[in-house]
């Protein structure tokens, strides 16, 4: 299992990023995928997840309203929408199924 996360940045805060996923090793299609963020010093949080044919998401009241997550299952990406983002958003953001491994993670810096 492998996933690949990209998209991260520098961004001023009001600004907007989309992060993108490409998953490997496993059936993407079946499976919920979640985007989670560790933030520095802090433990890693769920942030948002879909349903694996894309038509139920859940967010954190954190980022309610604010992100976005999709999927494409042709391509075995979920992808995650961010608008309106806020320097507390500052993290490494991560893509996983519910459960086994991490990937490297995709930095995002929301800063003036």
């Amino acid at each position: 299992v492998q996933y690949v996360e990209s998209g991260g940045g520098l961004v001023q805060p009001g600004g907007s990023l989309r992060l993108s996923c490409a998953a490997s090793g496993f059936t993407f299609s079946s499976y919920v995928m979640n985007w989670y963020r560790q933030a520095p010093g802090k433990e890693r949080e769920w942030v948002a997840s879909v349903s694996s044919v894309g038509g139920t998401t859940k967010y954190a009241d954190s980022v309610k309203g604010r992100f976005t997550i999709s999927r494409d299952n042709a391509k075995n990406t979920v992808y995650l929408q961010m608008i309106s983002l806020k320097p507390e958003d500052t993290a490494v953001y991560y893509c996983r199924r519910a459960s086994g491994s991490w990937g490297r993670g995709t930095q995002v810096i929301v800063s003036s």
